[in-house]
């Protein structure tokens, strides 16, 4: 046995998720087709253009904080425990951060430099190197997986177990996370008949896995959508449309025995694919019957990602005032690690007040100026904070409304007055000069949301998310017999965003998240003390991404702020598990162990592993 690294954490587990519904072995043994396999990933390193850098500086009894993070509050909170001061007597001020991927949710730099600066007196600064920054923070799990699943003759999913043990390295970190939301998601967007799935976050003598992009769900996701391939291939049947016959519906409960009746996007997605598919496969067929070394492959994924924290209490607050002068300003915490959260939650406020998103003055993430508005991470915060932004921008609107004694009007800001001008023209006027000030407000609201969720049971049923977002993927490229290497063509991304609320955005989310699918699929895999800097190991740069078509698909859902759902996961989810299934499609080899490199395509392409 493993020798403890951690007391009273036997076997070095450090926790456990499981979710079951049905009898899955039961299921299984009614399948007419079982198909089992086994995969492996790697860590993965975050890569994000800007390493962790900040400064510290004291001031009268406390400490003041500069720098790249992801979660204000949550910092501040760490930094009191470790420098044994009272919360209020820090502040915490994020500046524009370069990339987080989940990583900036752990402290790193801050209590250094905050306690330096105490001790000293003077303002430190700190700036890792880029080896600094990749050698002393945490990675994407490592996950070794395993998959049963079975199907009836008519097609239909029967049965589906999943085991994963995750490497959480020597700390935990997010791994709790990563156990608990793992097995939720396992089954990925589909309706099974007898469920089971398990995760292991487990310690060993590395590098801490920590928060990445997706919370496992990605890995979990490769080895699911690569056994739905098989089950296709067993039956006969065409791989897009075996997903489409088995994708989660409204009305039907999903691995948590959770029932929406409306805005499951999950089939929308794939049958927005349908015709690129076709297309696509018949571009294969025409490419690789003129024979040669290079084979031409289509690969098909879905995913899906439930917004927020699971389970778990998730609430995020704003504020807002309007001032003598007329000015509108908004108080979001959301801290934009390049998501764009800063323009969607003022586009969300600025609509419920009824203005134009020009007109808001905002102030942004700092613990002394900002309310608590939850950590950067999980797809939350255009769901959670947009719905936060949303409810302080009506109470704004509903004082105003109140005061002119007016049901409803269209709001006009003219200097230190307001007008409110109803639907038979009749005006109103508020002269914001008598208002009384506080605060430099004369009128103020702050409003909060706390997704409406509620705990798993023993069986993992129950309600862990208010919201999920959908995806489906296509990805066309041609593999080198000879050489194991992979050229991608093109990648189609359909994503269920509930209502795209700036669509540049939208495609900006969903391009990222395919470039980071590409380099996890074929290329990036972190070795402790040998791959710790951009030169030995390998990103996708702008050569390695085929360009990207994105469809928006619109599936409103009614908890979320004017219908919208959270994205910047599931635009990962998807692209690594449909690149490999392309690879099997264009070689008949199935690549098991990631990243697919070309040692491993030829390894795959002769039988081996």
């Amino acid at each position: 046995a493993a020798e403890p690294l951690h007391q009273g954490r036997a076997g070095n587990i450090m926790c456990e998720g499981l979710v079951k519904q049905g009898d899955a072995e039961a299921a299984l043994a009614a399948a007419d087709h079982v198909v089992e396999d086994r995969f492996e990933t790697a860590f993965v390193e975050h890569a994000y253009i800007e390493p962790e850098a900040g400064f510290a500086r004291p001031v009268e009894g406390g400490v003041e904080v500069f720098g790249c993070t992801q979660a204000a509050h949550m910092d501040r909170e760490g930094l009191a425990a470790i420098l044994a001061l009272p919360p209020e007597r820090i502040r915490v001020i994020p500046s524009a951060t370069g990339g987080g991927f989940g990583s900036k949710l752990d402290l790193s730099f801050q209590p250094c430099a905050a306690l330096a600066a105490l001790k000293t007196g003077r303002p430190v600064r700190i700036a890792y190197s880029r080896t600094e920054s990749m050698a002393t923070t945490t990675k994407r799990h490592p996950a070794r997986m395993r998959v049963r699943a079975g199907v009836t003759k008519d097609g239909r999913l029967s049965g589906f177990l999943f085991e994963g043990d995750f490497n959480t390295g020597a700390h935990a970190s997010w791994g709790p996370t990563v156990a608990n939301r793992v097995p939720i998601h396992a089954g990925g967007p589909y309706a099974h008949r007898g469920y089971l799935a398990r995760c292991r976050a487990i310690h060993t003598h590395s590098v801490p896995a920590g928060a990445f992009r997706g919370f496992g769900v990605p890995q979990s996701a490769i080895a699911q959508e690569a056994v739905f391939d098989e089950l296709a291939a067993a039956l006969g049947m065409d791989r897009l449309e075996f997903r489409i016959l088995n994708a989660l519906d409204n009305g039907l409960p999903n691995t948590t025995g959770q029932v929406f009746e409306s805005s499951v996007g999950i089939k929308p997605c794939l049958e927005a694919l349908r015709p690129h598919w076709r297309e696509a496969l018949e571009e294969a067929a025409a490419f690789n019957a003129r024979g040669g070394h290079e084979r031409m492959g289509v690969g098909v994924a879905c995913g899906w990602y439930g917004c927020g924290n699971t389970s778990l209490p998730n609430p995020s607050t704003i504020r807002a005032g309007i001032r003598p002068d007329g000015s509108i300003c908004l108080h979001q915490g959301a801290i934009d690690i390049g998501q764009g959260s800063e323009t969607v939650i003022t586009q969300f406020f600025a609509a419920a007040l009824g203005v134009e998103p020009q007109r808001i003055a905002r102030i942004g993430a700092d613990t002394a100026l900002t309310p608590d508005a939850g950590k950067t991470s999980a797809s939350r915060q255009t769901y959670v904070s947009g719905n936060a932004a949303k409810l302080a921008g009506e109470s704004l609107r509903a004082q105003i409304l109140r005061l002119t004694n007016c049901a409803d009007g269209t709001l006009g800001f003219e200097g230190p007055r307001i007008t409110v001008t109803e639907a038979d023209g009749a005006s109103h006027e508020i002269d914001l000069a008598r208002l009384p000030v506080a605060d430099g407000y004369a009128l103020t609201a702050e409003e909060s949301y706390d997704p409406p969720t509620s705990p798993l049971d023993e069986n993992g049923q129950g309600a862990p998310y208010a919201v999920y977002g959908y995806a489906a993927q296509m990805a066309v490229l041609r593999v080198d017999t000879g050489l194991g290497t992979v050229a991608l063509d093109r990648i189609t991304a359909a994503h269920d965003v509930g209502r795209a609320i700036n669509p540049v955005l939208v495609e900006g989310q969903i391009q990222g998240g395919v470039a980071q699918g590409i380099g996890m699929a074929l290329m990036e895999e972190f070795i402790p003390s040998r791959t710790e800097n951009l030169h030995d190991y390998l990103i996708p740069t702008i050569g390695d991404v085929p360009p990207i078509e994105s469809i928006i698909v619109e599936v409103p859902d009614p908890e979320g702020p004017y219908g919208a759902k959270g994205l910047g996961e599931h635009a990962l989810i998807p692209t690594a598990p449909a690149i490999l299934n392309a690879i099997a499609h264009a070689t008949g080899a199935r690549i098991r162990r990631l990243p697919a490199t070309p040692d491993r395509v030829l390894a795959a392409l002769n039988g081996e592993g």
